[in-house]
């Protein structure tokens, strides 16, 4: 029964993907915003809510391995997997405010990750942990950002006020499109990352490499299943701006909020894994100041590198 609800997931996620993607470009259009600040924003927030809920259920439980490992391992899938995918398909054009301020935003919260982790070196306690303290510090990253991007966006739309708007994109039709493509990516979700780990724990795999793998995939497919409707479209400011946008998300606002409700213990193996996650960041950064582009030539190492990555967990774990 797992494996075919594991089945309906994946269908609910692409279909969800395929609604989202159409709904939010078109909600871009009629509030005269740039697609680049959609994906960051709405589809970011949305693909992103899976992972926000694994996290905080998984915090609440006191299983502080699946709630870090979730997020880092779903990052690391990001940069690699869903950006080499998407861009292997269709080239991803990468805006200069990408490379400026979204993307050193991502290695910024990333790097606050890394130093709140390590209590042990840098305070000499007796243990790493993500306190409450520390989640507050994380929403308090995540509202500078948001200012920026509604700041970003009011500007755009000066820039952009007398475009005329398409008649046939109508409010009430793509908002609804949106929710319901949001709704089957959240319950698609669910049904994946459930009975994936159903699937997992019978085969006896640990909670981390569980967080890091099966969770951290399943919660990832909503990015990699939008990221490609996006790019098959031709909308590759949504693609690029999802990826970017829901790593920051997930660091600042699922580990803000899993960490203030509940400390989080950090497992010793963590820090590899934040420090490869920085280390792809700036990878992905490099790549984007080519051409202003990422093509299939700089998808296919992402790939490679994450298949690599995979095969390291899983001879570690």
């Amino acid at each position: 029964m797992a494996y075919i609800l594991l089945i309906v997931g994946f269908a609910l996620l692409i279909k969800g993907a395929d609604l989202f993607v159409d709904g939010s470009s078109n909600i871009a259009k009629l509030l005269r915003v740039p697609s680049i600040l959609i994906g960051l924003t709405i589809v970011a927030f949305g693909t992103s809510s899976p992972e926000a809920t694994v996290s905080i259920i998984a915090a609440l439980e006191g299983s502080a391995d699946v709630s870090l490992g979730n997020v880092v391992g779903s990052n690391i899938f990001n940069i690699t997997l869903v950006v080499g995918v998407a861009a292997f398909l269709y080239p991803l054009r990468v805006e200069s405010e990408t490379i400026r301020k979204e993307i050193p935003f991502t290695l910024l919260a990333s790097a606050a990750l890394l130093i709140l982790m390590c209590d042990i070196f840098l305070q000499g306690s007796n243990s790493n942990l993500l306190t409450r303290s520390d989640g507050f510090i994380f929403l308090l990253f995540l509202s500078i950002f948001m200012y920026y991007i509604i700041e970003l966006g009011l500007k755009s739309r000066k820039d952009t006020a007398g475009e005329p708007v398409p008649e046939n994109i109508k409010w009430g039709k793509n908002i609804v499109i949106t929710i319901l493509g949001l709704a089957a990516i959240m319950f698609g979700g669910d049904l994946v990352v459930d009975n994936g780990t159903e699937i997992a724990y019978s085969l006896g795999m640990s909670e981390a490499l569980v967080g890091l793998t099966i969770i951290a995939i399943g919660t990832s497919l909503p990015e990699l299943v939008t990221s490609i409707s996006a790019a098959l479209k031709k909308e590759s400011e949504i693609a690029l701006g999802n990826i970017v946008g829901s790593n920051i998300f997930n660091i600042l606002f699922v580990l803000g909020v899993s960490a203030t409700i509940s400390p989080l213990a950090v497992n010793d193996k963590m820090f590899v894994d934040v420090i490869l996650m920085i280390v792809l960041t700036m990878v992905l950064l490099v790549f984007s100041r080519t051409s202003f582009k990422i093509g299939k030539r700089e998808g296919s190492v992402l790939v490679i590198a994450y298949i690599i990555y995979m095969a390291y967990i899983f001879i570690r774990n």
